[in-house]
């Protein structure tokens, strides 16, 4: 009955997903048949429309070809089709009408077919987003192209054999989006200062502090060889936004291809066709903002990128016979509305503009509350595709790197790639706490209009369709337990918050006492976190939260009064920023009038102890009691440092990375409430000079640890270990 079911759903007569055993495969792998082509698709009349900016701009002519390029897969059960294009973005109906085509011309079924752009910046327009219309000219040669190319690679199937592999090339993508300093917001289209993280902050732009999200550094190759060894095609895969190249051009895409394509198929050239596709880049480019900037150079870029690629691509195991399956759903999302006052703004705005183009940023966004509000929902087409022990997501999005990660992170499958802006565009879709961030990627707008949680319901959606098609569930995401987590373990902590995860509100306790923590609005996620052997091994890389605002809290009942709290600090503030640079630690009543409680930051500019002390520790016992004390180092900025803080009776003691010698040490009279348990990280208890930078591996202990055992903790970051031991976040 199966078999039936699969052959019925290859033919087109049914539609509806097979649901897979976990007990058994879909189908028994069969030998495969392959097919490749690429078809020019390159515009034929000039000046042409071109979008990806805020506002229109036109192309007089071509810089380098555009192309369609497609893979067919067939397992004699099963067929599949993967187009790349390269274009900016392509509307669901162009592509389901194009779908609609290549099944009635060679009867692949619409839900077999996954067409994406590669999201170059100077290509002609399809879509009208912002303030840029569509080529009408392009609009009606493009679609029939890329019908032409996947029958092509359809006609042209033949035995052949496929494998996959990925190599880290962290060097080739960064987030370009930065968290802002907290006393330099930027201003939003509708007037608003709202906007907390930004595009392109500029290299080394004291206004801003760090990234906001993580870059997703995998580039991931699938191969295809006929039985002889011939190289047939090879689907790149890679989250790096686009370049920039003057119009029309397929940007470094286009460059990639042809480096690839001469080293790898020589004089066979015409008959090998190699592809790159965009993966989660939403809010990744290729400038490293946080270093001085670099000469502009897309070819030496391709030129890396290819590198890195042949030298993976080398190393590649082939197979005749492997699964091969797809499924598909749809998933309808709200749009962010415009409120009654933002909507009559917008109403005024484009009245005034009496039918023109729009000139500036406030004009574009109006315009575009009017596209929300006359369509408030969005159905989207989601994809997973195996191929052997690889998985392909496709998805109608600019995503972030950091959802990209989720995604792999979770899959069923060994390796799996993200594709964005696949079968559709919808948008830029942040997780949920980057939008209360603020800033381009969340103003609302058909570029950005889903729902604030769009984001973990697409994730949720893919992960399903990857365990139906992988017949077997996802994974958990697992933070390693090296050196250094296991010496906090063995110290036996009340919480142990590694903040490594990739989303909140929930901060896990990764110790025994399930004492799990809440994050607040104004955190973000799964950001670098110190480099320091103990805390990092083989692709582990130690992740932190970025607090920019917000804070995590928790509440222990009965925690007593002799307590100690050890954490690893980044700060993103100057020393001179603000009277206080920020509070790391803090204990007492939630929102508490007077600050009542115990709280450990960083000095400023404010006289504490007879003078400023920037950036130096700073104990503070609240404003009834205003006692402080105050350390002797002063803390250079954006550098790692490791603090425990042990509070005994009267006595406070702070001990800075790993120096047996306190820091602070003195006495201070204890003003938070016996029997308060609630602890603050990245805040104060009342909200005042909250911290702005990276914080990881919290852990609060019901007892005074001893100078011993914290340099034993420190020593432990250090220590090299070969294997590394596994810990489940639940």
């Amino acid at each position: 009955m199966r078999i039936a079911l699969l052959t019925a759903a290859a033919c087109g007569l049914i539609t509806a997903p097979v649901a897979f055993s976990q007990a058994e495969p879909a189908v028994q792998p069969r030998p495969l048949r392959a097919g490749a082509a690429a078809v020019d698709v390159s515009p034929e009349q000039f000046p042409a429309v071109v979008s990806g900016g805020f506002l229109e701009k036109q192309a007089a002519g071509l810089n380098d070809p555009l192309y369609a390029r497609s893979l067919v897969l067939d397992d004699g059960t099963t067929a599949v089709a993967i187009a790349v294009v390269d274009t900016l973005l392509m509307p669901r109906q162009m592509l389901d009408e194009v779908k609609a085509e290549i099944y009635r011309k060679i009867g692949i079924p619409t839900d077999r077919i996954l067409i994406a752009a590669t999201h170059t910046h100077s290509a002609p327009s399809v879509v009208g987003a912002l303030g840029t219309g569509v080529d009408e000219h392009y609009v009606g040669l493009l679609p029939g192209r890329i019908v032409t190319c996947v029958c092509r690679a359809a006609e042209s199937l033949a035995p052949a054999k496929v494998g996959w592999t990925r190599i880290a090339a962290p060097e080739h993508t960064n987030c370009r989006r930065w968290i802002r300093r907290p006393d330099r917001l930027g201003e939003d289209p509708f007037g608003g200062r709202t906007v907390r993280a930004m595009m392109h902050p500029g290299y080394q732009n004291p206004d801003y502090i760090g990234p906001a999200g993580p870059e997703d550094p995998w580039l991931s190759l699938l191969a295809v060889q006929s039985l002889d060894g011939r190289p047939i095609a090879l689907l790149a895969n890679y989250s790096m936004h686009y370049y920039g190249a003057a119009p029309v051009s397929a940007d470094y895409f286009g460059r990639f291809v042809r480096i690839v394509t001469e080293r790898i198929a020589g004089a066979n050239e015409s008959s090998f066709v190699a592809m790159m596709s965009q993966g989660t880049s939403g809010d990744l480019h290729w400038m490293d903002y946080s270093r001085p900037a670099v000469p502009r150079d897309i070819d030496v870029y391709a030129e890396g990128m290819a590198t890195a690629a042949l030298g993976a691509y080398k190393t590649i195991e082939y197979h005749q016979q492997v699964p091969l399956a797809m499924a598909e759903t749809t998933l309808t999302l709200r749009r962010r509305l415009p409120d009654d006052e933002r909507l009559a703004w917008a109403r005024q705005m484009v009245e005034a503009m009496g039918g023109r183009k729009p000139k500036d940023r406030p004009e574009v966004y109006a315009l575009e509350q009017l596209h929300l509000a006359a369509e408030p929902e969005r159905e989207l087409k989601l994809q997973a595709l195996r191929v052997g022990e690889v998985g392909i997501t496709a998805i109608p999005c600019e995503v972030y790197g950091i959802t990209g990660l989720k995604i792999k992170a979770q899959s069923p499958l060994d390796l799996t790639f993200n594709i964005e802006l696949a079968n559709g565009t919808e948008g830029y879709i942040p997780p949920p706490e980057q939008h209360k961030l603020g800033g381009y990627t969340t103003w609302p707008a058909r570029s950005a209009g889903l729902e604030e949680g769009a984001e973990p319901r697409i994730v949720e959606t893919l992960l399903r369709l990857l365990e139906e098609i992988a017949g077997r569930p996802r994974r958990r995401p697992v933070e390693p337990q090296g050196p250094y987590a296991l010496a906090v373990l063995a110290s036996q902590p009340l919480a142990y918050w590694r903040l490594g995860e990739f989303q909140g509100p929930k901060a896990i306790d990764s110790s025994a006492g399930g004492n799990h923590g809440t994050f607040e609005d104004g955190v973000a996620f799964y950001l670098e976190g110190p480099e320091w052997p103990g805390l990092c091994g083989g692709d582990y890389a130690k992740r932190a939260a970025h607090f920019a605002g917000g804070r995590m809290k928790a509440d222990f009942a009965g925690l007593a009064p002799d307590y100690s709290v050890e954490l690893w600090f980044w700060n993103g503030l100057s020393n001179d920023a603000r009277p206080v640079v920020g509070y790391l630690f803090s204990r007492g009543p939630d929102g508490s009038q007077s600050a009542e409680g115990d709280h450990l930051g960083i000095a400023g500019t404010a006289d504490v102890s007879g003078g400023p002390a920037p950036g130096r520790l700073l104990f503070y016992n609240g404003n009834s009691g205003k006692e402080t004390l105050v350390g002797r180092t002063e803390i250079e900025p954006r550098t790692w440092n490791h603090l425990v803080m042990v509070r005994a009776g009267a006595s406070v003691r702070v001990y800075f990375n790993g120096d047996t010698a306190a820091e602070i040490s003195g006495e201070v009279s204890a003003t938070c409430p016996a029997d308060c348990g609630e602890v603050f990280i990245g805040g104060r208890n009342d909200g005042f000079a909250n911290f702005e930078g990276k914080i990881c591996e919290v852990a609060v202990y019901g007892r005074a640890l001893t100078p011993d055992e914290v340099a034993r903790h420190y020593a432990a970051a250090g220590e090299e270990q070969e294997g590394w031991n596994n810990g489940m976040m639940e």
